[in-house]
């Protein structure tokens, strides 16, 4: 017996006033109703409602057990929207991931919206240029910047990464405007040291860029190696040389003359930035009200499909 059920039709047949009018409140036919009732009286070993061909009426046991099944149904209801009202909130703790540059100049100064937005999302955000392992780092989304070599991974196109090489006037002033690739190699190009965990540890040091022509690829050379683009920035700012560095982080700089774009014809090759996350059946209301606030406010990259 599905004693909840007969609960239900029970307290259907006391609030109707008959077993017809119960059947048809909680679709069901009258036998099936009577069932029930039946079901329900053996039991519990007791009559709850008096009936005869024409009235019923409940017991004293029947009026206590009534008040009683009103209260249990009513904490299930509850319960269940309680439940709903879990799944449909997005709350709880968010530990994310994402590159320095990207973090300090996009996803922090934006932050504020979301958690106005989401006030019952607490955000663990871990800034690093290495690449961390979701699952093994416990990770729940991440921002990364480069090729995708994970099928388990869902990956959001967001706006490419894209970067420039420039130049403070004083620098320029002092060891000549370059005029093509080529000369690079005789400037002291301020080069990022990559992380141990990226795809670009180990490649040398060059710069390639696109041109009139297509591609080239320039060996560079100089005085420091720095794994910090802000730091890079800082050097290039203080005429130590030529740098690469993300456009997001030198607008600023390039607007105010601080900075002068190198070799304006000749660009970087822009890197894919996506929004990573576990493959779920399920996705928790959180995890997707980030998704959703990242890919509204970075945008995402037409010019690709979605990897979900």
């Amino acid at each position: 017996m599905d004693l909840l059920k007969a609960m239900t039709v029970f307290v259907r047949v006391v609030e109707t006033g008959s077993l017809t009018a119960a059947a048809t409140a909680c679709d069901l036919s009258p036998t099936m109703v009577g069932n029930h009732l039946q079901a329900l009286e053996t039991r519990l070993g007791a009559r709850l409602i008096h009936r005869t061909t024409r009235r019923q009426k409940i017991s004293t046991f029947g009026q206590a057990y009534y008040e009683r099944c009103v209260e249990i149904l009513g904490l299930i209801d509850d319960s269940e929207r309680l439940a709903l009202d879990h799944l449909a909130t997005p709350r709880g703790r968010l530990r994310v991931t994402a590159p320095v540059v990207f973090s300090n100049e996009c996803l922090i100064p934006g932050i504020a919206d979301y958690c106005e937005r989401y006030p019952e999302v607490k955000l663990d955000i871990v800034v690093t240029d290495a690449l961390s392992d979701l699952m093994g780092d416990g990770f729940e989304a991440a921002v990364r910047i480069g090729a995708l070599g994970n099928p388990d991974l869902v990956a959001r196109r967001l706006r490419p990464y894209r970067l420039v090489l420039c130049a403070s006037r004083a620098y320029l002033a002092t060891h000549g405007t370059p005029s093509s690739p080529d000369a690079l190699r005789s400037h002291q190009c301020l080069t990022y040291a990559y992380p141990p965990r990226s795809e670009w540890h180990a490649t040398q040091p060059e710069w390639i860029l696109h041109g009139p022509e297509g591609h080239v690829s320039v060996p560079v050379d100089g005085r420091l190696k720095i794994d910090n683009s802000e730091a890079l920035r800082r050097a290039a700012l203080r005429g130590l040389g030529i740098a690469m560095l993300p456009a997001m982080l030198v607008a600023g700089d390039l607007r105010a003359k601080r900075l002068i774009e190198v070799l304006p014809d000749f660009s970087p090759p822009e890197r894919p930035l996506n929004l990573l996350y576990l493959r779920e059946r399920q996705m928790s209301p959180k995890l997707r009200s980030f998704i959703d606030f990242v890919v509204e406010r970075f945008g995402a990259d037409t010019s690709a499909h979605d990897g979900d």
